[in-house]
């Protein structure tokens, strides 16, 4: 296993790591929309939260030698679900414009910190 981090980080300290890659898949922990730079979470809307997101998403994978267009699964948590769930596909499109999309669980639950969007990923890396 090979621990992924990036710098500056992507998401607030605390007792876990970015992202883990075993093999040929890299498992991404949790993202919010957290500026590594500033050390401060990029409070907003659901649009602004979840386009911060996915920018914090592919820092990692790229980290781990993958991208978006590799992505398998996605757990996507929204605590104001279902009222942000028009706007947070609407970023979502633009980061996955389809025609395929990677398999996605969104499910409804709390978060701390002001974050109303976390997404989680596992996704296939380039080749050694």
């Amino acid at each position: 296993m090979e621990l992924i981090t990036t710098n500056p980080r992507t998401m607030p300290p605390g007792p876990f790591s970015q992202a883990y890659k075993h093999g040929d898949i890299v498992y991404v922990a949790g993202q919010v929309a957290y500026d590594g730079a500033t050390g401060k979470p990029m409070l907003g809307n659901i649009k602004d939260q979840t386009r911060q997101t996915l920018k914090n998403l592919t820092a990692v994978l790229r980290a781990a030698g993958s991208s978006l267009d590799k992505v398998l699964k996605l757990t996507c948590i929204l605590p104001n679900f279902p009222e942000d769930y028009v706007g947070f596909n609407e970023v979502f499109e633009e980061f996955f414009p389809g025609p395929h999309f990677p398999a996605r669980t969104s499910i409804q639950a709390g978060l701390l910190g002001g974050f109303i969007v976390e997404i989680e990923a596992i996704a296939v890396c380039e080749g050694k």
